[in-house]
């Protein structure tokens, strides 16, 4: 249990209403404000725990009163995360699992071994209006926030260069300069055809922006941690990949890496974690590896997808992180809103299915190539036709739809992304 405000108000009048005492008494002291433990920056669950829950497969659950509930962003070990008010996560905690029924079913029992219900805990809507004339005054915020912008002592004590333009710091781990415009001429030149793209992955339905670039802890034997190991940094001071955002390398080799992601190129089911499978060699690595190998022999990529590919939060990183990994185009049954216009901001094109097709129904192994034409000449929404090349030999061509849905879009698409797009 932990307990992180989002504003330092509110520690003090849980302070001073004693409030906060009580609290501690039951295990929500007080670890932080802000993104702390909804992030993952909780730290590990203690090592015999969290060995047992990997050990047998155990689905472990958390409820918390942040905003995000994809599997694993609490802790790598939690799947399922509940959603709930701070006096409903107090409840579950008391209670001690989310299976029980709080309306019906007691919490627990009191010291007098009498059986404690959520409806004696609950604070009438009297309480808690006396509760906030006596606490939560105007002064507490008025005081807490006039030097808002001056920051603490460490904010203080923190030295920065000046100057007009940014100095970029070859060994910084937090910042590097970013590979958007590197080789950008003046103006844009043709857009070419897929041509032998290979598959980096196959998803399957309602994969979320945090499967595809997440925003917590961050493993030591991932890419990504393998990285900043190389680079100098202890595992203790890794962070998360939300604070890493201004180093492309580390998003690159977040891409992907969601531990709860399934790849189907690794079976039916899939398996869990960043992997992939390279061809022609049919080794299995990490999506990242696989996406460096593929840079390298100067094939282009593809993703297929089931229905709302990109939901949750609007990331932009999982956009760019797959645009750096060299990915042409994403083939999806349907795709969210925000995420969608973000991958043609990245020069990545959207395509939907027809109705009714899917890259399972399609019988895809992930072994195929795949060839899209007429890039060059294309037109929002139009109806076009991928090539896919089966690993028997076997040629089949399927109907699918751009989704680049604007002129405004066709225009950032065909300058490379929306930041080339602003440049020129």
């Amino acid at each position: 249990t932990s307990l992180a405000p989002g504003s330092q108000v509110v520690a003090e009048y849980l302070e001073k209403s004693g409030l906060q005492k009580e609290l501690d008494q039951i295990g929500f002291n007080l670890v932080g404000f802000g993104c702390t433990t909804c992030i993952g920056n909780s730290g590990p669950l203690p090592a015999p725990i969290s060995k047992t829950i990997n050990d047998k497969g155990l689905i472990a659950a958390a409820v918390l009163s942040g905003n995000r509930n994809f599997e694993g962003r609490v802790s790598p070990d939690v799947q399922a995360n509940y959603l709930a008010s701070p006096p409903l996560v107090v409840a579950h905690a008391l209670a001690g699992t989310v299976t029980r029924d709080l309306t019906a079913e007691p919490l627990g029992e009191g010291r007098d071994g009498q059986p404690v219900y959520l409806k004696d805990i609950w604070p009438s809507a009297a309480e808690i209006q006396e509760f906030i004339e006596k606490n939560v005054t105007r002064e507490l915020f008025a005081r807490k926030y006039a030097d808002v912008f001056k920051g603490d002592a460490y904010w203080q004590g923190v030295k920065a260069p000046e100057g007009q333009t940014y100095a970029w710091d070859d060994n910084s781990t937090y910042v590097q300069n970013p590979p958007y415009f590197a080789g950008m001429a003046r103006s844009f030149g043709t857009v070419g055809d897929i041509r032998g793209a290979r598959v980096l992955g196959l998803f399957g339905d309602k994969i979320t922006t945090d499967h595809i670039s997440p925003a917590g802890s961050i493993k030591a034997a991932s890419p990504a941690g393998k990285y900043l190991t190389e680079h100098g940094v202890g595992v203790a001071d890794f962070n998360q990949y939300g604070t890493r955002r201004g180093n492309h390398e580390v998003m690159m080799r977040g891409t992907f890496a969601n531990i709860r992601i399934r790849n189907h190129m690794l079976g039916e089911n899939g398996r869990e974690g960043g992997y992939t499978i390279h061809y022609p060699s049919k080794e299995e690595m990490s999506i990242y590896d696989a996406a460096m190998a593929y840079k390298q022999e100067g094939v282009p990529l593809v993703i297929f997808a089931g229905v709302e590919y990109g939901n949750g939060s609007s990331r932009d990183w999982a956009a760019k992180g797959t645009n750096l990994l060299g990915v042409r185009a994403v083939i999806a049954q349907s795709f969210e809103r925000i995420h969608r216009s973000n991958l043609v901001g990245m020069g990545v094109i959207p395509f939907v299915f027809e109705d009714g097709t899917s890259w399972a129904s399609l019988n895809l192994k992930g072994d195929e190539l795949v060839e899209i034409d007429g890039l060059d000449a294309i037109k929002p929404r139009q109806k076009m036709a991928a090539r896919l090349t089966y690993g028997d030999g076997t040629v089949k061509t399927i109907p699918i739809v751009c989704r680049i849905d604007t002129l405004d879009e066709l225009d950032y698409f065909k300058n490379g992304g929306i930041l080339q797009y602003v440049l020129r």
